[in-house]
């Protein structure tokens, strides 16, 4: 009989409640509360997320995020700053000690990341795992050259034909594994180069057009729009068969939200965790 995990299609909803919902779950699932959970959700607004270490003022043109109407927030996560527009994000939360969890997290990333590419695959694209072969591409996933997540692939990172079409980030906190992440149907290029800081416009021009080699949406490969709907049908059967889970659907309490709410605002929200240097 299949392991029963929790599944919450928690919709579009605000950066600072996205980001306290997945620290929630960790919560929640650190103290026995809910099973390991799979989770979709969207932004409104649009949002530019950045990592836990990303210098915000320094990587981020603020004005531009602001002209273009974007939320702003930091994960708790690590890995570069992502714009989260026509996407279906999604998170995994599960214990370290859990039996199909590896000890390392390289290991534990192509796991979870199973879900995706079966759901990839079933969309019809010849999708696989990036793995860094050359000392060059180990040495660019330590010291990245550039603050846009999707500019590189990293372990186990899922590309098809050499492009990277699905960002993920994992964090671990008291036994507790968090990886979210990106499955992006389609791209504004442009708004995502808006929104960085750049030495001059020959420097933009150049990391934009080298970027077009290196990622890809859903919709410019199969040549048409995927809803978000069909999506998250695909995807939800895709976890289920890449880790060999049943996955019920519930929904959250008014008691869990209501510390959902606390958390984004009291946390997330604020000056203080957004724009920490």
């Amino acid at each position: 009989m299949k392991e029963k995990w929790y599944f919450i299609d928690s919709g579009d909803k605000n950066p600072y409640y996205n980001m306290a919902l997945d620290e929630k779950l960790m919560d929640w699932h650190r103290e026995g509360k809910i099973p390991p959970a799979v989770r979709f959700y969207g932004w409104n607004p649009a949002t530019l997320s950045v990592g836990y270490f990303q210098k915000a003022k320094k990587e981020i043109d603020m004005d531009a995020v602001n002209r273009h109407g974007l939320g702003f927030v930091r994960r708790p996560t690590g890995g570069r700053a992502v714009l989260h527009e026509d996407e279906l994000t999604y998170s995994v939360i599960v214990s370290e000690d859990h039996p199909q969890m590896p000890d390392t997290v390289t290991e534990a990333y192509r796991v979870i990341s199973q879900g995706l590419l079966e759901g990839f695959l079933e969309l019809g694209l010849d999708a696989g795992f990036s793995i860094p072969r050359t000392e060059e591409e180990r040495n660019n996933l330590k010291n990245p050259r550039s603050a846009v997540c999707f500019d590189a692939s990293s372990w186990y990172e899922l590309v098809v034909e050499g492009r990277k079409i699905a960002g993920s980030a994992q964090t671990r906190q008291k036994g507790v594994i968090l990886q979210h992440g990106s499955i992006i149907l389609s791209l504004n290029e442009d708004k995502l180069f808006d929104v960085f800081n750049y030495p001059n416009d020959r420097v933009r021009e150049r990391m934009q057009r080298s970027f077009k080699n290196k990622a890809v949406a859903i919709e410019e490969l199969l040549g048409k729009k995927v809803p978000v709907e069909k999506a998250k049908k695909v995807f939800k059967e895709g976890f289920e068969k890449g880790l060999n889970v049943r996955l019920e659907h519930i929904v959250l309490t008014d008691e869990q939200e209501k510390e959902v709410q606390v958390l984004a605002y009291r946390k997330y929200g604020t000056d203080d965790w957004n724009y920490k240097s």
